[in-house]
């Protein structure tokens, strides 16, 4: 048995798990979710049905960690070799903005798509992100001054973060700012980003040849 077993499916948040895994060099198999027939162990393992979903297979015990940012911050934990970690002058920063865009981020964008928002300044602060503009406006400051969410080093915010910023791209869900183009440039470029979603690429094609 593998160190890890990964429940995803290709067309999902599943993708930030997966570079995630490789960022780390991790031991792990693939159980594939099909939205509309879930298995018996998967929602054992996490009864909400969502992906990605991660059992990590440690000794005697079974870990099973969810949501996403969580899933990415395990994995450098559990893999220190790997270089992902914050040093102690970096936590400030690698905990902010991982939390910022699993945060205001995810609801900005999630609350845009189905045309929730708040017009009144007062009641904004009731709601996490403010608005979508006030979310992508401080999301745009965060990343300006830097190369990656630490500084001039990759760790693994930089996964999760960088995840955000590609999906939104990509499906117009953050805007096309020169600081989000050019970080996603940089991260684009790593094996582990390019291995995984090869991986994931090839998932969709095969789904969608069977289909």
């Amino acid at each position: 048995m593998a160190e890890y077993t990964f429940f995803t499916n290709p067309m999902s948040r599943g993708q930030i798990a997966r570079w995630a895994l490789h960022e780390v060099g991790a031991d792990y198999d693939t159980e594939l979710v099909e939205w509309a027939a879930k298995s018996e162990a998967f929602l054992k393992a996490n009864p909400l049905g969502k992906v990605p979903t991660l059992v990590h297979h440690h000794g005697d015990h079974v870990h099973v960690v969810t949501e996403a940012a969580a899933i990415c911050h395990y994995l450098a934990e559990m893999h220190p070799d790997a270089g992902l970690l914050p040093e102690a002058h970096e936590k400030a920063a690698y905990f902010r903005r991982l939390f910022f865009a699993a945060g205001p981020v995810e609801q900005a964008v999630v609350a845009r798509s189905m045309g929730w928002g708040v017009d009144d300044p007062q009641k904004q602060g009731m709601v996490g992100f403010g608005s979508y503009e006030r979310a992508m406006d401080t999301f745009d400051m965060l990343l300006s001054d830097r190369d990656y969410v630490c500084g001039n080093r990759f760790t693994m915010a930089d996964v999760y973060v960088g995840s955000q910023v590609d999906w939104g791209l990509q499906f117009g869900s953050i805007p096309k700012r020169a600081v989000f183009e050019d970080y996603a440039a940089r991260f684009r470029d790593r094996p582990a980003y390019k291995e995984a979603k090869a991986i994931d690429m090839q998932l969709i094609a095969e789904g969608q040849k069977d289909g």
